[in-house]
């Protein structure tokens, strides 16, 4: 039999072996969703706590429930982690889901993606089925990729492996849409490429949607996060304008929701966290460069983004001015570090970034988060998070809302603060006391 028709029998007997490469908030519910089908999984993992974590039955990603992770591993035995890359020649397709962040110069640090092509060309057999899921600029599987594991494996592309895009939709802590239920985008580098990718993918994912190439397929990725990047960017900066009017920006977007078409409602925050949309511009505007392309709507949208922490921290200064105290020597308490509410990600929070700017000038820091005990700041700062009691909102000079977490008693909160910087609208009441984005 060819190398495809091995593959593909053994996908129809589900006796197939995915590998899967980096066990984080992508890797780890596929891996999760392939072994409940039955199939067996080998998480390849670089850090041995967390390798040791999964073969234990421990879960650390909460979209996970604990039971599933320990029924897949302790009793159907059909996942385990190694941090050996050396038995990917086990497998017969390998899916890479590392992370891809940006370095100091915000230039795409490919590090983690060059090291997965590294190993799977030094270890992997023929016929094995290629899957990159990271956020990356279009291009990557094709330019960056395929060179590398050509010259390490030996092997061509199309007859003795198979390489292909398909990116991560994932959205932590969302109830309604899952790994297994959010339609699977797949760009192949050859048809044969597609089909194997399609068939094998259907284990875990209910829908796939087939495009061209995998260029394609790494532009849909980009286009989802910048669009929503450019519209919240947008909101954001009418946020600050209608501060400065003394018009309420929710309301306005309240009013924009009653129209049934054309509009769509985007919401204001202290700016963009999580792992792809505030990077996602810098990926893109990397590659347009190579084709003298100027991307300024990106640009602009992406640099109001990063400039929203310092605004926020202007809101906090302000408000301690109208209470006749300066930031420098205040007792200022953040309420929520994750980037998103309900999670327990704290990826590229401007929680963080704020606090840092706080301590900076002077202010006296703590926060309390209940999905995140301790944080490292940007600059290295590290913070445990502090009980939240009456006191510790009754001695607090300022009590800054930063993540809308559903545990957050609202009423409880703005009784007892003395001040509250309220940047996600979770106070409805009007107040003295009470400033928001």
């Amino acid at each position: 039999m060819t190398n495809k028709e091995t593959i593909l029998e053994k996908i129809k007997s589900n006796s197939e072996i995915i590998g899967i490469i980096g066990l984080g908030y992508v890797g780890l519910p596929l891996a999760v969703n392939f072994a409940e089908a039955g199939i067996k999984v080998i998480g390849f993992e670089k850090s041995r706590e967390k390798a040791d974590m999964i073969n234990h039955g421990t879960n650390y990603i909460g979209d996970i429930r604990d039971a599933v992770l320990r029924e897949v591993v302790v009793d159907k035995l059909k996942l385990e982690a190694t941090t050996d890359a050396s038995r990917m020649k086990e497998c017969d397709a390998l899916i890479i889901a590392v992370p891809t962040p940006l370095d100091k110069f915000r230039k795409p640090d490919m590090s983690y993606i060059e090291s997965a092509c590294l190993d799977i060309g030094q270890n992997m057999k023929a016929g094995t089925f290629i899957s990159l899921e990271s956020t990356t600029y279009p291009t990557t599987t094709e330019d960056f990729m395929l060179p590398i594991i050509e010259r390490e494996s030996g092997l061509k592309q199309g007859t003795d492996f198979w390489l292909a895009y398909s990116p991560e939709r994932v959205d932590p802590g969302n109830k309604q849409f899952h790994t297994r239920n959010t339609p699977k985008v797949l760009g192949a580098m050859s048809e044969d490429g597609v089909e194997i990718g399609e068939a094998l993918y259907l284990k875990a994912i209910d829908s796939i949607y087939k495009v061209s190439s995998p260029r394609v397929s790494e532009m849909v990725k980009i286009l989802e996060n910048t669009y929503r990047l450019i519209n919240i960017s947008l909101i954001n900066e009418l946020a600050l304008l209608a501060g400065k009017m003394d018009i309420n920006i929710w309301e306005v977007i309240e009013a924009a929701r009653t129209k049934p078409f054309g509009f769509q409602a985007f919401y204001p925050g202290p700016g963009i966290g999580g792992h792809c949309i505030p990077l996602d511009p810098f990926y893109l505007e990397h590659i347009a460069k190579k084709y003298d392309f100027e991307l300024s709507m990106i640009h602009a949208a992406g640099h109001i983004n990063m400039r929203m922490p310092q605004y926020m921290y202007i809101k906090i200064a302000t408000a301690l001015n109208s209470q006749k105290k300066a930031v420098k020597g205040s007792n200022i308490l953040f309420l929520g570090v994750a980037y998103k509410p309900n999670i327990n990600d704290e990826r590229e929070s401007p929680a963080l970034e704020i606090m840092d700017i706080t301590t900076h000038k002077g202010g006296m820091v703590t926060y309390h988060d209940p999905y995140i005990a301790k944080v490292k700041t940007n600059e290295g700062r590290l913070f445990n998070s502090v009980e939240l009691t009456e006191k510790a909102l009754k001695e607090a000079d300022c009590v800054v809302l930063t993540t809308n977490h559903k545990d957050f008693d609202v009423e409880f909160i703005q009784e007892r603060a003395r001040l509250v910087v309220d940047l996600r609208n979770m106070v409805k009441e009007k107040g003295e006391n009470i400033f928001k984005l």
